[in-house]
């Protein structure tokens, strides 16, 4: 399926020592039909640095539970990217392959 993609990390200025295995992203995925999706986006690594913040700050129960972003990847490259939204369109509407709160109305 024909689609476009805005990453995050593509349009600010990142430091020299950023992990594309170890942080995450928000990304906009447009459709040739009009919808538009707003996804936020994690590294499977990511998930480590997520739950020591919140038992840090005293969030989600202190650190005993996590609330998942919209997708999981290995890396934030395009090409991961690009790889994840175009088999997750393969297999249906990303509302529907997702969670439904990733459509921007």
């Amino acid at each position: 399926m024909n689609f476009s993609l805005w990453l995050e990390f593509e349009h600010v200025t990142v430091a020299d020592d950023w992990d594309s295995t170890d942080d995450f992203c928000n990304i906009h995925v447009d459709l040739p039909d009009g919808r538009h999706y707003g996804l936020t986006v994690w590294t499977y690594k990511f998930i480590r640095q997520a739950v020591a913040a919140d038992k840090h700050n005293g969030d989600n129960g202190g650190g005993q539970y996590l609330i998942p972003p919209d997708l999981l990847v290995e890396d934030l490259t395009r090409e991961c990217i690009e790889l994840a939204i175009a088999d997750l369109l393969g297999r249906g509407d990303l509302e529907k392959v997702l969670n439904p709160a990733v459509l921007a109305k």
